[in-house]
């Protein structure tokens, strides 16, 4: 039997998902398989490192650091998150990422995009933690927008929760019989039809299929969470999910509004972690 864990992203939402993931790892949980979609992929890649606490840390040092997220980024990068800032220089030096440990780590670590040009989903094993590899984490929360495309292999790739947002059909095909997952939405979330690939359409003329993907997102991921459901019920998935809408959005500059949906994470997977690891016996 094999298990895996399954983190949808959400930008600063993720914060839901650190918390979650900081008491599983504090408590010992051990996992075959993980797969990470945008915030998921750029917070969860702490797991395979065992850095239980990190997410919170450098999120709470730097949210008000105009190299971390900022509309002047946006202008001078053309990125909103600075690229070069958040995934190269806080990991290389200012909040070490132990590199040496995820290489080490016998946990499989995925990282979902989407290919701009198809506006499909591409799947990547990330072995090992070089700049390469953190370029392809950085890819899958590469929002439409308010960040570059980034190219790797010959591929254009951009936000993976375009075109797979909760990948737990990705994992039972790749071989993972039993998941865990870890939403950022209430149980009863719908998502409704975004406007936003009209609205951006002149941007993005050169990739009619990513809007495409970008118009039907909504139909993807609604599918996506009925699958999860039925999933649970057939013992197949355990969910953790927040008990209600998180009071944060894309971006978040106040740490203290950080620090509270952090604990709302962490205070949900106690609630529940005799459950899962029940789950996780079966």
């Amino acid at each position: 039997m094999k298990y895996g864990l399954v983190m949808e992203g959400g930008a600063m939402r993720g914060m839901f998902t650190a918390g979650v993931t900081d008491v599983l790892m504090e408590n010992g949980i051990k996992f075959d398989g993980a797969v990470g979609v945008s915030a998921g992929a750029a917070f969860g890649c702490n797991y395979k490192s065992n850095q239980s606490g990190r997410v919170i840390r450098y999120n709470t040092r730097f949210c008000r650091d105009r190299r971390f997220c900022s509309l002047r980024s946006l202008i001078r990068t053309g990125d909103i998150f600075g690229a070069e800032f958040c995934y190269h220089e806080i990991p290389d030096r200012l909040d070490v990422f132990d590199y040496e440990t995820f290489g080490n780590s016998p946990m499989e670590f995925y990282v979902v995009c989407t290919d701009a040009e198809s506006g499909k989903a591409v799947y990547h094993k990330c072995k090992k933690a070089d700049y390469e590899e953190l370029e392809w984490i950085r890819a899958s929360a590469s929002m439409p927008i308010v960040s570059r495309v980034v190219e790797i292999g010959g591929r254009k790739l951009l936000d993976g929760g375009i075109s797979d947002s909760i990948p737990l059909k990705f994992m039972e095909k790749t071989g993972y019989e039993r998941n865990v997952v870890i939403l950022t939405q209430p149980r009863d979330f719908v998502k409704p039809p975004s406007s936003m690939a009209r609205r951006v359409k002149p941007l993005l003329r050169k990739y009619p299929d990513l809007i495409n993907a970008m118009n039907n997102r909504h139909k993807m991921y609604n599918a996506e969470l009925k699958y999860i459901r039925r999933s649970e019920q057939e013992g197949r998935a355990f969910v953790i999910a927040p008990p209600e809408k998180l009071p944060v959005g894309h971006i978040e500059h106040n740490p203290d509004v950080l620090r509270e949906v952090y604990r709302t994470g962490r205070n949900t997977a106690n609630k529940c972690l005799d459950d899962m690891i029940n789950f996780m016996k079966q």
